[in-house]
């Protein structure tokens, strides 16, 4: 199917793209690597006036060390994630999950920030971004603001992002090249998961862990995560992830089948991440 048409700007510079989504508002959207707009315009699903192309905007494409954080732009693609020394080095679950995603050319073109805005549940990256309690930084003519997380979806495919607002920037904490682990359970290796689980250790030594289709929205482990704070075995938190869970039923598996497959791969998350 054809979508219907629009109008196509590509701004030069990060101001002119803010200033872009401001005239246009709620009649505007946000291109950046395509793969999560394109297919729903394509469907009809989304029909915007204004498509605002970001994907070129070189001052939303880095990834370099702020203190004890780490700073990368929403245009940085999958693929810097996965070949970034400073990841590698300093937050080594990003790019171990990021390898995960699609294929050679979905990585090539995929954004960290179209991924997080788009907020899929079935999503790798916001998983990710949420097991090492991420922040989001938002900016518009208005200003700029820092929004956890944690408190970023608001319910299918929404957030507390404003029509006017873009997602400039993605802080993590830097923690380390071990202490993590990922699962992810597909058909085929380029699938969307059925579940999958991130664990993260933070510097002050919490395990955390983000869940991929278990939800409307991605989701943290909580009760394992409390359960492991307590001093918990691992055999037993991982017994409670699917605890406060909503996961969907769909070709791929039912209800059912995703809760008894969270604590499969919640605990062979624990024990690479704890090895």
């Amino acid at each position: 199917m054809i979508p219907v048409g629009f109008d196509y700007q590509r701004p030069e510079l990060l101001d002119a793209a803010l200033a872009l989504l401001a005239e246009h508002g709620e009649d505007a959207t946000v291109l950046a690597g395509g793969h999560s707009l394109l297919p729903v315009m394509k469907l009809r699903l989304a029909a915007p006036e204004v498509v605002i192309d970001i994907g070129r905007l070189a001052e939303l494409n880095y990834i370099r060390l702020d203190g004890d954080e780490i700073a990368i732009g929403a245009a940085t693609r999958y693929r810097d994630l996965v070949v970034s020394d400073v990841l590698a080095q300093e937050c080594a679950l990003l790019p171990a999950v990021a390898r995960t995603v699609g294929d050679p050319q979905v990585r090539h073109r995929g954004t960290l920030g179209g991924a997080l805005a788009h907020g899929d549940p079935a999503g790798d990256l916001p998983a990710a971004v949420l097991a090492l309690d991420g922040t989001i930084v938002l900016r518009s003519p208005r200003g700029e603001r820092r929004v956890p997380i944690t408190e970023f979806y608001t319910g299918v495919f929404s957030s507390v992002k404003e029509p006017d607002e873009l997602i400039v920037e993605i802080r993590l904490p830097r923690t380390g090249s071990t202490g993590w682990a990922y699962e992810k359970f597909t058909r085929r290796s380029n699938d969307w998961a059925i579940v999958a689980v991130a664990v993260a250790t933070l510097p002050s030594g919490r395990r955390q862990l983000g869940l991929v289709n278990m939800g409307s929205t991605p989701l943290r482990a909580s009760a394992t995560e409390a359960a492991l704070a307590e001093g918990k075995p691992i055999d037993e938190a991982a017994a409670l992830a699917a605890e406060g869970t909503e996961p969907p039923q769909d070709n791929a598996g039912t209800p059912a089948y995703r809760r008894h497959l969270v604590t499969v791969l919640t605990r062979r998350a624990l024990q690479t991440a704890t090895a």
